[in-house]
């Protein structure tokens, strides 16, 4: 578990950008293992809408943990899980909270400020960091300034800042500003807050190369992956219920498929 935490913190740190696939169960994380991934997040909405709940804090907590469980058996990978507000205006039941996902072995969170105001959450990242009673998390404090449309140009980059700041002196350990896009806006932020700055990917943003050099640590996929796997999905039911047939290039090989968790199978066998 500390190596875990120990390499996700050191891509922080990396000259290289940390791209983090959104996951969703054990079949997207044990993909984006397959497929590269340094390190996974989940997304909450995305887990959310995968065990048939809304967005927005809703998804009750035992479906949580047990989902978090079933990524966690599949990868070797280091994960992140989106914990949304917290699920409670209380402090203390947040840290109880993100403790229990901390015992199941998830080496960060992130945690937003939604509606609520920075006073919250800077509370809430100070109740978890205590109860953690040192043991590494490392907490992701997220502001919806530009996602929720609090303030836009300068007084977007200053409230962000601020807001940022305040979760910095509370204990996180990083920054997520999802929905701010502009290059000179992204450089201004990451040069006022002393962690590393996290992103959403967003359609029409700079090249990943370019949020880099402007001060951007962290890239994060958001729900964008099960939205292309929903639109893909809808598209071949469609197919189907109009007659037609699933055999094409754009599918999947069912050996490629299956070898992926028979080496899941044989690690949980050693």
């Amino acid at each position: 578990m500390i190596d875990r935490h120990h390499r996700f913190e050191s891509l922080h740190r990396s000259a290289d950008l940390l791209v983090l696939p959104t996951v969703w169960d054990a079949g997207s994380a044990r993909l984006a293992e397959d497929c590269g991934a340094q390190a996974l997040g989940t997304s909450s909405a995305a887990m959310a809408w995968s065990c048939g709940h809304a967005d927005a804090c809703v998804l009750p907590e035992d479906a949580l943990l047990e989902r978090v469980r079933q990524i966690l058996r599949v990868t070797t990978l280091p994960l992140t899980v989106d914990i949304e507000n917290g699920y409670s205006d209380d402090p203390q039941q947040v840290a109880a909270r993100v403790l229990r996902l901390a015992d199941l072995g998830v080496v960060g969170i992130n945690i937003e400020d939604g509606e609520g105001s920075v006073e919250l959450l800077a509370a809430k990242i100070a109740a978890v960091r205590c109860a953690l009673a040192g043991r590494p998390l490392f907490i992701n404090a997220r502001t919806d300034v530009y996602l929720r449309g609090l303030a836009e140009g300068a007084q977007a980059v200053a409230l962000s800042v601020q807001r940022l700041q305040a979760c910095a002196q509370a204990g996180a350990d990083g920054g997520f500003v999802p929905g701010l896009q502009a290059v000179a806006e992204v450089a201004d932020v990451a040069a006022q807050v002393a962690l590393p700055l996290n992103l959403m990917a967003l359609p029409g943003m700079a090249p990943a190369d370019h949020l880099r050099q402007a001060g951007v640590r962290r890239l994060s996929a958001g729900p964008a992956l099960f939205l292309q796997a929903w639109a893909a999905t809808a598209a071949a039911t469609r197919t189907l219920l109009q007659g037609g047939m699933l055999v094409g290039a754009a599918a999947a090989s069912y050996p490629d498929v299956d070898r992926c968790f028979a080496i899941t199978d044989g690690r949980q066998a050693q």
